[in-house]
């Protein structure tokens, strides 16, 4: 039998934080997680948007614990204050849904002067991770799901000379090397967690292709260009929905059975029920990812590692 949403376990009691959580693969995420039970919390850059995705899930879910914390992923000032936020009300996470992303848009930086896709994409959710990391550690098997794409397999891992791509810049370059960030990011966190011997898992998941607001914004960023409005036309036609889109990370984040490190994405690449994928791509993985956490170091100020806020605790 298909895996789908009927299939997560009770979440009552749980704590869930979900990125880019008012549209698309995010409010069906929040929504299927409230819907069993979770204590939702809604990270978003939009209030106007996020208040209508609010209704949404109550209309279906009336008892829905939901929690809103208005959040910038271009803005490291912005997810800190956030970060806090959420640290201050709970003490514990127990799924984190590193979702939101942006696609094929033309050349911008964000307000700290990152790449705007690789700054949100990949750099917003290193730092966010990153501050929640001791309320993650907190919980007593918690999982971090990041979400990438099948766009992963034609980037090309980072350069630590040039994250940013200063004169080299391309919007699908910059796109499946931020996709391949989260990739090797999610890969990366749980060798970490595996080598703190700590009670968390890092999993991580694409949609294939699913027919949501992440094309109509890729086309209004890049001016109307060809691929993009191809792309649009192409998840109009043929992609899945937002809520069939959302249940790869749903499986990751909430099946009892799934585990750290693993990879879940739709049987036939691109469509279909969730499955587990095998992991690609490993010749040069370790390489790739200690230049991604050197590089995430660098440009955000902080560090990711679960051993030193376990010794922290235990201190």
């Amino acid at each position: 039998m298909a895996w789908t949403s009927a299939n997560i376990p009770s979440l009552e009691g749980k704590v869930a934080v979900v990125t880019g959580a008012n549209g698309g693969l995010g409010l069906e995420t929040s929504r299927a997680m409230a819907a069993a039970g979770a204590t939702v919390i809604m990270v978003a850059r939009d209030p106007a948007k996020t208040e209508k995705a609010l209704r949404d899930i109550r209309d279906a879910v009336p008892d829905a614990l939901l929690e809103v914390v208005p959040t910038d992923l271009g803005s490291l000032a912005s997810i800190a204050r956030s970060a806090s936020q959420i640290a201050d009300s709970h003490k514990s996470i127990d799924i984190l849904v590193n979702n939101a992303g942006i696609m094929g848009i033309s050349e911008s930086t964000t307000e700290d002067g990152f790449e705007t896709q690789f700054g949100v994409n990949h750099l917003g959710h290193w730092a966010l991770t990153a501050q929640l990391l001791p309320q993650i550690l907190a919980a007593p098997a918690a999982r971090v799901v990041t979400v990438t794409s099948t766009a992963h397999h034609f980037g090309r891992s980072i350069d630590p000379d040039n994250p940013h791509l200063h004169g080299r810049y391309g919007p699908w370059r910059a796109y499946f090397q931020s996709k391949l960030a989260n990739f090797h990011f999610a890969l990366g966190l749980q060798h970490k967690f595996e080598a703190a011997n700590a009670p968390a898992a890092s999993l991580v998941a694409h949609p294939g292709l699913s027919d949501t607001n992440l094309q109509t914004v890729s086309v209004e960023k890049s001016d109307g260009a060809a691929s993009q409005k191809f792309f649009l036309w192409l998840a109009h036609q043929t992609g899945m929905s937002p809520a069939s889109g959302a249940l790869p990370q749903l499986r990751a984040a909430t099946d009892p059975d799934a585990l750290g490190g693993q990879f879940y994405a739709p049987r036939y690449v691109n469509s279909g029920p969730p499955v587990r994928r095998p992991v690609l791509r490993r010749l040069g993985l370790d390489g790739a990812v200690d230049r991604l956490w050197e590089v995430s170091e660098r440009e955000t100020g902080l560090a990711l590692e679960p051993a030193a806020v376990l010794a922290g605790k235990s201190a």
